[in-house]
C-alpha cells in the first residue's frame, strides 16, 4: 500500500505541477493562451478576455484596505468546470441572476475560451423575481451568446404539482424544487452547476463539490463521496444526477474581489438605491404586490441595497450608501453576520436549508 500511495502522490504532483505537501491547486493558469499586458491572449491573437493589470494579482489591491482575489481559487474553479464537461453528457448551469451565478458564467467563459459555453443556463423563474434581475439575465445572455432555458413555477402551480403558500410569510422559494426537478427530467440533465458556497450556511458546508442526488433528486448528507487530492468522481447510476459547486471554497469576500478585479457587470440592486420598503421583524423588506402585508406595515422610501438576491418575498434589504464595489467590500469586511442572514426562507427552522436540499433544492 505504501508503494501505491507513493505512485498516486507522484502522479498527482506531476499532473498539478504542485508541491508534495499542502493543498494541490494547479500552479499554472488554467486559461487558454498567455497573459500579456493585463489580458489573456488566445492562440492566434484573435480573441482576448480583458483582465486588470498584473498589479491587481498581488496580495493587496491598489487600495491597501481591500484584499486582492486569490487567483488559485479561480484555477480550481476552472478545473472543476472542465471536469464537468469531460465527465458528464448533459450538464447545465443553474442561473439566478445573482452575483454567484454571474461569477459562474465568467468562469465558464474562461474555462472554454475561445469556444462558447458548452452547456445551457437554466433559470427557474418563480414569477416573484426582482425586475432588475430578469433584465440583467436577458442582457447577459445576449452578451455571452449562451443558451438560456427558463422554466416557471407558475406552470407547476397551474398543473397542480405544487400549492401556492398563503399567510404573512408566503413565498415561492420552496416551490422551485418541483419545477427544477421537472426541468432536470425534461432535458435529462446529469449535472447541474450551482453557485452555493460553504461559508453561506451550515448545510451547504456539508456538501461536496460533486454532490450526488438520487433518482428522486434527493440529497443524503450521510452518503457524500470523498474528494481526496482534488479528484472528482462523477460516476452515477441511471436516473441519478450531480450538483456541482465550483466556487464552494470561495467566500463572499472572494466573490466581490473577483467581480472587482474582473470588472464584471452586476444587477443594479446590489448598489444603493431608493426603494419602497416595509419594516418587519426588525428587517427591511422590499415592498411589492407579491408581499402579504398587514395594515400596520405601511410602505416607506428608504436608501438600501441587497446583499443577496432571491425572491422579492424572502429577501431583505440592508440600509447602505455603497454605490461602488469598493464600498461593498468594505461593508463585507465589517459585517457581523452572513449574507444568508437576510434570507427569510432560511429562518423558517434551524434546519430549513438542509431540509430543502434533501427534497431536491439547489
Amino acid at each position: 500500500l505504501r508503494d501505491v500511495y507513493k505512485r498516486q502522490e507522484y502522479w498527482l504532483c506531476t499532473l498539478y505541477q504542485g508541491r508534495r505537501s499542502g493543498r494541490r491547486y494547479p500552479r499554472r493558469q488554467m486559461v487558454v493562451g498567455s497573459f500579456q499586458e493585463g489580458m489573456w491572449i488566445a492562440p492566434g491573437n484573435q480573441y482576448k478576455i480583458e483582465l486588470n493589470s498584473k498589479k491587481s494579482r498581488t496580495t493587496m489591491s491598489a487600495n491597501s484596505n481591500i484584499p486582492a482575489f486569490p487567483r488559485m481559487l479561480e484555477d480550481e474553479s476552472i478545473y472543476i468546470m472542465r471536469e464537468v464537461a469531460a465527465q458528464f453528457e448533459k450538464p447545465a448551469l443553474l442561473f439566478s441572476g445573482g452575483k454567484d451565478s454571474i461569477t459562474l458564467v465568467r468562469l465558464a467563459q474562461k474555462a472554454f475560451w475561445p469556444g462558447k459555453i458548452p452547456f445551457p443556463l437554466l433559470h427557474v423563474d418563480t414569477g416573484h423575481n426582482f425586475p432588475e434581475t430578469i433584465e440583467f439575465r436577458d442582457w447577459l445572455v445576449r452578451e455571452t451568446g449562451a443558451e438560456l432555458i427558463v422554466r416557471y413555477v407558475q406552470d407547476s402551480i397551474d398543473a397542480g404539482k405544487v400549492k401556492e403558500e398563503s399567510g404573512k410569510y408566503a413565498s415561492r422559494n420552496v416551490l422551485q424544487t418541483v419545477t427544477l426537478l421537472d426541468a432536470i427530467e425534461e432535458f435529462k440533465f446529469d449535472a447541474c452547476i450551482g453557485g452555493a458556497r460553504r461559508d453561506e450556511e451550515k448545510a451547504r458546508a456539508k456538501e461536496r463539490i460533486f454532490s450526488v442526488r438520487d433518482d428522486f433528486g434527493q440529497w443524503d448528507p450521510k452518503k457524500q463521496r470523498p474528494e481526496l487530492f482534488e479528484m472528482l468522481n462523477g460516476k452515477i447510476n441511471i436516473g441519478e444526477n450531480v450538483r456541482v459547486f465550483p466556487i464552494s471554497n470561495w467566500t463572499e469576500l472572494d466573490v466581490w474581489t473577483y467581480i472587482k478585479e474582473e470588472n464584471m457587470a452586476i444587477p443594479s440592486i446590489y448598489y444603493t438605491h431608493k426603494r419602497q420598503v416595509i419594516e418587519r421583524d426588525g428587517m427591511i423588506w422590499p415592498y411589492s404586490d407579491f408581499l402579504n402585508t398587514s395594515e400596520d406595515e405601511v410602505p416607506f422610501e428608504e436608501i438600501v441595497r441587497f446583499r443577496t438576491v432571491g425572491d422579492m418575498t424572502c429577501t431583505a434589504a440592508v440600509a447602505s450608501t455603497a454605490n461602488e464595489i469598493d464600498d461593498i467590500i468594505r461593508e463585507i469586511l465589517s459585517a457581523k453576520i452572513s449574507e444568508r442572514g437576510a434570507r427569510m426562507d432560511d429562518k423558517r427552522s434551524e434546519a430549513a436549508m438542509e431540509q430543502r436540499k434533501k427534497e431536491g433544492y439547489f
